[in-house]
């Protein structure tokens, strides 16, 4: 296959991208719809630079302007949340959340230091230190690099609120004494208290580490608490909540001992090379769209989607994590309808509806949990209000109900399922009508739809 052939098969891949998003419903909580301003920094010509090392302290030529760059996408991060530069530093080099977090453990700690997070079942991350049980030897599985590296003893929520259980993790800091506590995790529907945290961490004397990821956006807002109070270093990614591109950041307070050159030398040369200067310019674009009004009603239209939504699926009789969300999520519990997560996301994307599977309190496996995630970050940015959540609610319901019907015909086995769902089914064909007529009345920012190559 010649060049241009090649070309023109990645460019209808594109295309039929664009038009999966455009034609259907994104409910992944951590994914949004970033803007062309955002597309054109990744896709300019800042691909080309090499740019190891520190602004005014690179490794290679030539990066008199690079370094104005990543200078202004380090002032503007500050000013998205509010911080003093004489106060807090930030690095804006990570490739994305993960790395991030494992550059400031990498800074941090030495091999086999304890942290704690909160566990996955419980709404944590990987990167927080999960592990499993070893069915064949038993003991814990390490899953994540962090659970691999470093000894973790999670928290958990509580069993019968769903909320962090604070005074349980006061008592297992007291007993496991860790180097450093994670706040901050990726299926949590409620605020976080950070000045208990912190209290917490000093008691034994830990790093008050807050992946502030998912709700990013929502602190620069001022719709959900902000940690930099109370934090001695606060990680995050740049697109979820924040709209920008796939990029990661660290913030750490300037009057703690060496924590910045730590950190510095951790991203690189310690963890990574070259920092991606295109994607820096997308972040200092998202960064100054962060700072300005108009963000911050969409912030709020963002939390109140996530609760109209939320109480529209109570209302169906439904059960959610912690009865409902402060944030941009919602944690499904799905096991009162006794079908599993990873069924209603088959289901889903058969109808162009996209959520993810995801595990609840009491789930032992996370490839057939119990639930699913759903979030409002993504139609906030197509423009949906509070009256279009009730809409959203009844195609979920009805993809429940398929998933039921699917099941009753194929038996429990998940690969029987998919080979049902492959034969084709009327209800089906007709939610996923009913959405794409539904999701194609909102624009889609970034993409010019009237020039799209496909639009069915």
């Amino acid at each position: 296959m010649g060049a241009r052939a090649l070309e023109n098969k990645r460019f209808d891949l594109i295309e039929k991208e664009k038009l999966r998003q455009w034609s259907g419903l994104e409910l992944i909580a951590s994914e949004n719809i970033t803007s062309r301003a955002v597309l054109e920094g990744l896709g300019s010509c800042l691909v080309n630079k090499y740019a190891e090392g520190l602004p005014g302290e690179r490794y290679y030529g030539g990066n008199h302007v690079i370094d104005q760059v990543e200078r202004l996408c380090q002032e503007r991060a500050l000013k998205a949340f509010d911080l003093k530069p004489e106060e807090w530093g930030v690095n804006v080099q990570p490739y994305s959340g993960s790395p991030a977090n494992f550059a400031v453990y990498t800074a941090l700690l030495k091999p086999h230091d304890r942290i704690m997070g909160l566990d996955l079942p419980s709404g944590g991350h990987l990167t927080h230190g999960f592990y499993t049980v070893n069915k064949e030897s038993g003991g814990a599985k390490a899953v994540s690099a962090t659970s691999v590296y470093f000894e973790s003893l999670p928290y958990r929520v509580s069993g019968e609120t769903g909320l962090v259980d604070y005074d349980s993790l006061a008592q297992l800091a007291d007993l496991f004494k860790p180097k450093l506590i994670v706040a901050g995790g990726s299926a949590y529907p409620r605020e976080w208290d950070y000045s208990r945290f912190r209290q917490i961490c000093d008691s034994v004397g830990a790093i008050l580490m807050v992946d502030m990821a998912h709700v990013a956006g929502l602190v620069a807002a001022g719709c959900a608490a902000t940690p930099f109070p109370f934090a001695d270093v606060v990680t995050t990614t740049t697109h979820k909540t924040l709209r920008g591109p796939r990029a990661g950041m660290i913030f750490w307070k300037k009057d703690k001992r060496e924590m910045g050159a730590k950190i510095n030398q951790a991203v690189f040369p310690g963890l990574q090379g070259g920092p991606h200067e295109n994607q820096i310019a997308g972040v200092a674009t998202q960064m100054l769209e962060v700072a300005s009004p108009e963000f911050k009603a969409y912030a709020r239209q963002v939390v109140a989607n996530s609760k109209a939504l939320a109480s529209a699926l109570v209302a169906k009789g439904y059960q959610l994590a912690t009865g409902g969300s402060d944030n941009h999520l919602i944690l499904w519990d799905l096991r009162p309808q006794e079908v599993t997560g990873n069924k209603m996301e088959l289901v889903c994307d058969a109808c162009h509806i996209t959520l993810n599977k995801n595990a609840v309190r009491g789930d032992r496996s996370a490839l057939a949990p119990g639930g699913v995630r759903v979030g409002t970050p993504a139609l906030t940015t197509r423009g949906m209000i509070e009256p279009h959540m009730a809409v959203v609610a009844e195609f979920l319901h009805r993809a429940v109900q398929i998933a039921l019907e699917l099941q009753q015909k194929s038996g429990k086995p998940l690969a029987d399922f998919k080979a049902t769902i492959a034969k084709g089914d009327p209800a089906l064909d007709k939610l996923r009508a009913d959405v794409h007529e539904f999701a194609k009345r909102f624009p889609l920012p970034g993409v010019d739809v009237a020039a799209m190559k496909y639009k069915e």
